[in-house]
């Protein structure tokens, strides 16, 4: 790969995260929160939402271990209480975010196919890896597990003693998400890769 094709990877990555956080911040806001809006986050801005190590130094790293780029940014702040139609707003603002980046995989799958091919070359290289890396940041948050964004989804539904929970794994943090990641996400990552190989192989092959 390219040093020019990684640096427009990095960069399509960087947007996708910052479109992904700031759905989560205007979905808030409009559900009636203003904590996304106190706290400077209701912005396209990448710079209101980058995490310097986890946004840039990670998928930095990652590129040279040789591994796919994976990023995150730092996740808007809202409050579940303010937001209007209880738990079930509170999911919407959790999907908002990972449903933006699929349909930044299906703009970008359409017109990767429509005016440009998948085949060999540079340009259809950088569409199809924005594509699968905006199907994975779909993909990855939504398993319902906290403080994914899928959990959100789950509080929705679960009885109480699911939620208490899931309460517990959110409080520990990015500890917990560590130990989910490095722990138990191995052990059905083939199924999630195989759901975006899927995703992918749908999307660009609407006519």
């Amino acid at each position: 790969m390219s040093m020019s094709v990684l640096v427009i990877i990095l960069i399509g990555l960087l947007f996708s995260i910052t479109i992904h956080e700031a759905v989560h911040a205007f979905t808030s806001h409009y559900l009636g929160d203003d904590t996304a809006y106190q706290s400077g986050r209701l912005t396209l801005n990448p710079l209101a939402h980058i995490d310097p190590f986890a946004t840039i130094l990670l998928p930095l790293m990652l590129v040279q271990l040789g591994l796919p780029p994976f990023a995150a940014a730092k996740p808007v702040p809202f409050n579940p209480a303010r937001v209007r139609f209880g738990e079930f707003g509170a999911a919407i603002v959790g999907i908002s975010g990972p449903v933006s980046n699929l349909l930044i995989a299906v703009f970008l799958g359409l017109w990767g196919r429509w005016f440009i091919g998948f085949d060999t070359g540079s340009v259809s290289d950088v569409f199809e890896i924005l594509v699968r890396l905006n199907l994975a940041l779909f993909v990855f948050n939504m398993i319902p597990y906290p403080p994914l964004d899928g959990s959100r989804l789950l509080y929705a539904v679960a009885p109480d003693s699911l939620r208490r929970l899931m309460a517990m794994a959110e409080g520990v943090g990015l500890l917990g998400l560590a130990v989910f990641i490095l722990i138990f996400f191995p052990l059905f990552s083939a199924t999630v890769v195989n759901l975006v190989n899927w995703l992918f192989a749908v999307i660009t092959s609407i006519s």
